[in-house]
């Protein structure tokens, strides 16, 4: 089995109840979402692509369509940087990239969707710094009054199939597909 890049005592484990993985540390009991400190950040992002995505498409719960109750599917791909509301994520432990970098990385990854070269999906997996990634990104459904007022406008905005272009919220930059 491949490195984990994980600190030494630090194991990788699964949430029942939110059906992602965790970061675990048996001898001292401690759980996080986000790595430790010290992760090598290449290679956790390598090991969590190839032990820890998801690649089966889920059955969500459907909705009933009546007013009060109309909810939506996205996914998303999300960059943070320095100045996002958490600068950590399950690829970095850390992040010190400026808003500038990260909006050169996310528009690249703009162009690689557009151009077809890859899903939105695909590419979450690796790429993004939300712990959905290990569902290729998926948020599976959600109503309004759920996400950042930003997000949400852009979601809500989009039919199913649509990508957005860049959306910028406190959590970071998104590129959003709208999925049902």
């Amino acid at each position: 089995m491949a490195s984990s890049g994980l600190p030494t005592g630090w194991e990788v484990r699964h949430s029942n109840s939110k059906n992602l993985p965790y970061y675990f540390h048996p001898e001292t009991k401690e759980s996080r979402w986000e790595p430790p400190s010290g992760t090598d950040s290449e290679a956790l992002k390598q090991y969590m692509a190839e032990y820890h995505s998801n690649h089966s498409k889920s059955q969500p719960r459907q909705t009933n369509g009546t007013e009060g109750d109309s909810k939506i599917r996205a996914a998303h791909l999300l960059v943070k940087h320095e100045g996002s509301r958490r600068p950590a994520s399950w690829r970095e432990a850390h992040i010190t990239r400026s808003k500038d970098e990260a909006e050169e990385i996310i528009k690249g990854h703009q162009q690689r969707i557009g151009s077809g070269e890859v899903s939105l999906g695909e590419l979450a997996t690796t790429e993004s710094d939300c712990s959905s990634a290990r569902k290729r990104g998926d948020l599976g459904f959600f109503g309004k009054g759920d996400m950042q007022k930003e997000f949400e406008e852009a979601a809500f905005a989009l039919k199913p199939g649509e990508m957005s272009g860049v959306v910028q919220t406190a959590s970071g930059l998104h590129l959003i597909e709208r999925l049902e």
